[in-house]
């Protein structure tokens, strides 16, 4: 490989020339648990012993450290090893699975769910076995790269990217499509990730109804909600809930951000999970989340529909707006949002480094976000508030910002 090696090589060093490449990871070595008040704070390899405030974790509830859930994966893989085994047609589903299913499917309020290894397997295993040659793809430019992986992976009769919430525009390539399509996947995120900001899925799924006669196998609405489930909505119940949406067709999620554990999932209607269970490639071929993860799970999503949830989504919501007018009181742009993911908006590659540098030497974890994560001149800081941390804790975060600055 020494030619090829020398070909792949100039390509990541032209990447970290342009700022665009990822860098090189943290390596997390301890958790210091809460105290002092403060939250959960973490030792990384190299650091010695000083303490970094996470704020770049997608467990928006804090039910990754929670006691209960962890107790749940101990005990089920003491009970049922530690891994499946084998995909789940064979050998690999375990109580915990099904279980897990059910209990996701009575939480949005769907016939049935299905889980995957990630959400990432959910969404490319769905859309691409909901596409044949007579379907058309219709998408919002920003977003998740698992769809769009997915819709280049797909063979459709033809793909339209309409701008970022622009449901005038994803209305006009509806009805270009009239006639020429036998069915339409509208795809969209919930909570769209590096911004925050969520999609109106009332005006959606009315603007699918309404050509949904247009189109003999319907105009179906597929939501990737990976970031709304757990952390949106009065109930925690995800982007639905938060825009009084009726249910979209199908809606994925995830297990491994509100919920804290690992693996996604499917829910809809019966039909088509039955659909999916024999035809998406990545449940078909890849192991499951292990049953410990599956129990951890259930327990987690117990928590959230219980008194102790709600209490953590105020928790979560009353600190996103600690830090929100934080930012703003310093003199930094941010996107308003009811949602914990709280970007901060710097524009410029080089500056987004530098205040990521500052932070990390603060003791602060903080993802910058540049091109091609990003579009050019929407670079920035993704902050993603927990229940677990303190008022403290956004406190320090704000002061280091403002040093930095």
């Amino acid at each position: 490989m020494d030619r090829l090696s020398g070909t792949l090589g100039a390509i990541v060093a032209r990447m970290e020339e342009e700022g665009t490449a990822k860098g090189t990871e943290v390596v997390v070595r301890g958790i210091l648990p809460p105290e002092g008040g403060h939250g959960p704070r973490f030792l990384l390899e190299g650091h010695g012993d000083k303490p970094f405030i996470r704020m770049n974790s997608n467990s928006y509830l804090g039910l990754g450290l929670h006691p209960e859930v962890v107790a749940a994966e101990e005990r089920t893989a003491r009970e049922m090893g530690a891994g499946p085994g084998a995909v789940r047609f064979i050998a690999g589903t375990y109580t915990p699975h099904v279980a897990l299913e059910r209990e996701l499917a009575a939480f949005h309020g769907r016939e049935e769910a299905m889980i995957f290894s990630s959400a990432y397997a959910a969404v490319v295993s769905a859309l691409s076995a909901l596409t044949d040659r007579a379907t058309v793809l219709i998408s919002d430019e920003l977003n998740h790269n698992c769809i769009i992986n997915a819709i280049r992976m797909s063979r459709p009769a033809g793909k339209a990217i309409y701008p970022h919430l622009d449901l005038a525009a994803a209305e006009a390539e509806l009805e270009a499509w009239k006639g020429r399509a036998r069915r339409v996947v509208l795809v969209t995120d919930g909570v769209f990730s590096m911004r925050g900001d969520y999609a109106d899925l009332a005006e959606v799924m009315e603007l699918a109804e309404r050509h949904d006669p247009d189109y003999p196998e319907n105009v179906v609405v597929v939501v990737d909600d990976s970031h709304g489930v757990g952390a949106f909505g009065a109930t925690g119940r995800g982007t639905e809930e938060y825009t009084g949406s009726p249910p979209c067709d199908i809606l994925i999620g995830t297990l491994g951000k509100a919920l804290g554990v690992n693996g996604g999932y499917v829910a809809s209607t019966s039909g088509l999970v039955r659909y999916l269970r024999e035809t998406a490639p990545l449940y078909i071929y890849s192991n499951p989340i292990t049953a410990g993860e599956a129990a951890a799970a259930l327990r987690a999503l117990r928590i959230v529909r219980s008194d102790e949830g709600s209490e953590r989504l105020k928790r979560v919501r009353g600190l996103t707006k600690r830090f929100e007018s934080g930012l703003v009181e310093i003199g930094f742009e941010t996107i308003p949002s009811d949602h914990p993911i709280t970007p901060l908006m710097v524009r410029d590659t080089v500056e987004t480094r530098r205040l990521v540098a500052a932070l990390f030497e603060a003791g602060v974890l903080a993802t910058g976000l540049a091109y091609p994560v990003v579009p050019r001149g929407d670079e920035s800081i993704r902050f993603q508030v927990n229940a677990d941390h303190t008022r403290t804790t956004i406190d320090e975060v704000l002061a280091a910002l403002a040093a930095a600055r």
